[in-house]
């Protein structure tokens, strides 16, 4: 999916400015979804405006300047279905995490417990994130995703409670059987 897609997606739900897109793509309920740059997502708006897919009004603010508000068009609408109606790529997970975790036998056991514990903070707190949304959403197919997440991100919190003393315990001297690199 890409990021015109997911401005589409976004406005399929209603019109908002370029702002507010922005927002909802790289920290609201949209961020999930594509890795939405602020650089990449007006780009992409003019992009849709000059293929007819959105149409975008100025509406005046009382001591600030005009601001745009963007709306999808049937065209868009349709290319957005279209979109949908393509089989989505493989997921993308990066985690910095997992970097440390493969080198765990090169650092400290408190670093291994300091970066474990790091990782499942965040894990709890974005479950405490998607539970806010899911309390405020009525919309039953973002439900569906909601919940999907949320099971995710309970399996990770659980499998890092039970198997953390793996990393941990490591011995580190299983360094040093490791293949030295090609020079």
């Amino acid at each position: 999916m890409s990021v015109r897609t997911l401005c589409l997606a976004i406005l399929n739900f209603g019109d908002a400015t370029g702002y507010e897109i922005r927002k909802l793509s790289t920290e609201g309920r949209y961020g999930y979804f594509v890795d939405a740059s602020f650089g990449s997502i007006y780009p992409a708006l003019a992009r849709l405006e000059a293929d007819g897919l959105v149409t975008v009004r100025e509406e005046a603010q009382s001591g600030k300047p005009s601001r745009k508000v963007y709306s999808i068009t049937e065209a868009g609408r349709a290319a957005f279905i279209a979109a949908l109606s393509e089989t989505p790529a493989p997921d993308t997970f990066r985690s910095p995490f997992l970097l440390v975790a493969m080198c765990a036998d090169l650092v400290s056991p408190q670093t291994i417990r300091s970066a474990i514990d790091h990782r499942m903070q965040n894990l709890h707190d974005e479950l405490a994130k998607l539970d806010g949304i899911a309390q405020e959403c009525g919309h039953e197919p973002t439900n569906f995703i909601l919940d999907y997440g949320r099971h995710c991100i309970r399996q990770d919190i659980a499998f890092l409670a039970e198997n953390r003393a793996r990393l941990e315990t490591l011995d580190q001297h299983t360094a040093a059987a490791l293949p030295a690199a090609a020079e």
